[in-house]
């Protein structure tokens, strides 16, 4: 049963938290204007996709940084109870540090559970929309640099390896190209070419200085030619998807795409598992980052709101940083992805619950 005093602060905290949005996002939205204009203007973009454009940067904002908006505006609010000896008056009746906490979790709760749907449903739209104008529209090599072309490795049946060493987007042509197919574990046949290009009118593919070798008991038969015509089994988008793919699947489609990336042996499944378990950590650094906020800012210092303001961003960016240096370190190291993504919060919860029993006393 809330007493009037959680509904008091898990409306400040809603409140604060809303405005926070309010404030950062249009300001966000004005940088991000002032950057890309001239390319904009150059580009003729049609107004409607301008502003598409700035619908998805700023759920995709908001989505980005929604951990660092919560943890400021608990820092403010709860230093303004603080300034006005609010939370003395609180805890001095009775109520224990604990049970102060309670209206602030409920609301980390709220918030978690909104960005946790937003995480798996909404998001992964705004953030195709969001990435495809960037690619389209505000990059030099848009479309070229928008897809995973270099060095091309793929599963492409229970028994068949692809490779191609480069995949040119605007030509739809791949080089050295290699098609190898199995019979249990004995080599079938291998086809290779110097170039293979995708004919998008009826699907089919061309290889030139096409070589197939097909492995028999005795000996092998080579066939060759100049140029053939062939289907495969395969398409464009299995052969080079687009380098943010995994931002733009909802949770089934990002786990149906890495279960299949996995079985084709995709180097960069590193980086979709990051995507993934994102979407879990984010929603709990909402609790973490409220503990250590309400620690920080529940007491009256020398210097206001101020210190309590300095405190918090100086956490806000060390948090960042962690979340940001150990994701890429899980894409291009050997840690695990689910420890890279977590060490974040398992870090901050320490912190937090060391702040937590400080407070307390």
């Amino acid at each position: 049963m809330l007493t009037i005093i959680d509904k008091y602060i898990l409306k400040r905290y809603l409140a604060t938290f809303a405005v926070m949005l309010l404030l950062f996002i249009p300001i966000g939205i004005v940088i991000d204007v002032s950057e890309k204009i001239n390319k904009i203007l150059e580009n003729k973009v049609p107004f409607v996709d301008v502003a598409m454009y700035y619908l998805n940067f700023t759920i995709y904002f908001a989505n980005l940084l929604f951990p660092i908006f919560l943890f400021l505006s608990v820092i403010w609010f709860t230093s303004k109870l603080a300034n006005n000896t609010e939370v003395i008056a609180i805890l001095s009746s009775g109520i224990s540090f604990t049970r102060f906490l309670r209206p602030y979790l409920i609301g980390a709760t709220i918030v978690s559970l909104f960005a946790l749907l937003m995480g798996f449903f909404i998001v992964p739209k705004a953030s195709e929309g969001f990435n495809n104008f960037r690619y389209t529209y505000l990059k030099a090599n848009g479309r070229e640099d928008m897809r995973e072309d270099s060095n091309v490795y793929r599963q492409i049946g229970d028994d068949a390896f692809l490779y191609v060493n480069n995949f040119n987007t605007v030509s739809k042509m791949a080089f050295n190209f290699s098609l190898e197919k199995f019979k249990g574990e004995q080599l079938e046949f291998k086809i290779t070419a110097n170039r293979i290009k995708f004919n998008p009118k009826d699907s089919t593919y061309t290889l030139y200085n096409y070589v197939k070798r097909k492995v028999g008991p005795l000996h092998d038969v080579i066939e060759r030619a100049e140029k053939k015509d062939t289907v495969f089994a395969f398409e464009l988008e299995d052969l080079t998807p687009v380098v943010y793919i995994a931002e733009t699947l909802t949770l089934g489609e990002l786990n149906s795409f890495i279960d299949k990336e996995r079985a084709r042996g995709n180097a960069n499944i590193n980086t979709y598992l990051v995507v993934l378990y994102k979407k879990y950590s984010i929603p709990i650094s909402a609790f973490i980052l409220t503990i250590i906020a309400v620690a920080v800012s529940s007491m009256k210092r020398r210097g206001g709101m101020g210190m309590n303001l300095a405190i918090g961003i100086a956490l806000a960016f060390t948090f960042v940083f962690f979340d940001k240096v150990f994701g890429v370190m899980a894409e291009k190291s050997s840690i695990p992805p689910i420890v890279a993504v977590w060490i974040p919060n398992v870090s901050f919860g320490v912190l937090a619950v060391y702040l937590l029993k400080n407070a307390k006393r």
